[in-house]
């Protein structure tokens, strides 16, 4: 496996938590509220703002930011609260007018990062600059897509590289704004073990009253920090003001998040544990095996007797019971669907090779 280029994000303040915590607006709205904002968080000790000036949105009518105009109000708040401010940049003048004004620490939105070209357009317009830049993942759930962006800035001589993960626009509607799809920033932290990964629960939850759940989920899963949206009045803010908390509600969050350090009992029982995890996979993987095995066996048969690979009763009758005997062990539905897919994808596609 080759090695990473990636390492972690060297910040220009330590967090007061044992986590990278930024903080700040959904978008930067009037001097005043801005101000208020990174004033509030940076007497909590917090000293890594956000705020977006450009918004590219879903559908026209939305608030597009204040734009160029906000750039002295973010300038104030590095310059009289000793911040590090990042933005967002989606085009090579939001980059060209955000150097001049001397920020240097940016992030890349979701629906810039699924666009190759803009992304592109990016890379060669940061290139050799002495900044930092954060990926957040694509609206569609697709890891390469993701390791691309990051892998392109670093191809452009970009120093100091992070993600976000803020969850991914599914068709289906669940209790996120955004699916989670936990696995795949996972597989990025695999794939770049030193990467920093923050986990924006804002856009994930997309209601309040989750950020607090979604922030446990990804600390406990010892992603790298947060990126979390705070409003002086979330009720009133201009854009996403169902999902933003007030500063004294975010300490009060970060405050009862409470993740310790290992005790070395703790290791003790975990090893044993994950002993344990590992003979059960190992005996996963045999009965897999041995599954195939059998798929193989009624790919001849259905070969030489001609019939089709695919037959839809019978896989509409087996999922039914799986997931009948499932739900009576009291594992999840969704799971056992997306499992027994995708157990059922490859033998299908075993026995069409077979069949040939």
């Amino acid at each position: 496996m080759q090695a990473s280029p990636f390492r972690p994000l060297a910040l220009r303040h330590p967090s007061p938590f044992p986590y990278i915590v930024f903080a700040g607006p959904c978008s930067a709205e009037t001097e005043a509220q801005t101000f208020a904002t990174a004033e509030a968080l940076r007497a909590r000790g917090i000293r890594l703002f956000r705020a977006s000036l450009w918004k590219p949105r879903t559908r026209p009518g939305s608030f597009e930011g204040v734009g160029s105009e906000g750039l002295p109000w973010l300038q104030r708040v590095e310059r009289e609260l000793g911040m590090q401010v990042a933005t967002e940049v989606a085009s090579a003048s939001h980059v060209e007018e955000a150097l001049a004004a001397g920020l240097d620490t940016f992030w890349i939105g979701a629906r810039t990062t699924t666009s190759p070209f803009a992304m592109a357009e990016l890379a060669e317009a940061l290139s050799g600059e002495r900044v930092t830049v954060l990926v957040k993942n694509p609206l569609n759930p697709d890891i390469e897509l993701w390791e691309g962006a990051l892998l392109r800035l670093y191809q452009a001589g970009i120093p100091q590289i992070g993600a976000i993960h803020r969850g991914f626009s599914t068709y289906a509607k669940g209790l996120y704004r955004n699916a989670p799809l936990w696995q795949i920033p996972i597989e990025l932290r695999r794939r770049h073990p030193e990467l920093t990964i923050l986990v924006d629960p804002s856009h994930i939850a997309g209601r309040r009253d989750l950020v607090p759940l979604v922030s446990r989920m990804g600390l406990e899963m010892n992603f790298s920090g947060l990126m979390v949206e705070t409003h002086p009045e979330p009720e009133s803010a201009w854009s996403d003001a169902a999902q933003q908390l007030t500063p004294t509600d975010l300490i009060t969050l970060l405050s009862q998040l409470d993740l310790r350090p290992a005790h070395p009992t703790d290791d003790r029982m975990l090893s044993g544990l994950r002993e344990k995890i590992d003979h059960i996979d190992a005996e996963l993987l045999r009965l897999l095996r041995e599954r195939m095995i059998v798929s193989e066996e009624i790919g001849h048969i259905k070969a030489s007797a001609h019939l089709p690979i695919v037959q839809p009763d019978r896989y509409r009758s087996l999922l039914e019971d799986r997931l009948s005997q499932g739900r009576a062990l009291g594992l999840d539905e969704g799971f056992l669907r997306e499992l027994f897919s995708s157990i059922h994808e490859a033998s299908v596609h075993t026995q069409h090779t077979d069949s040939k």
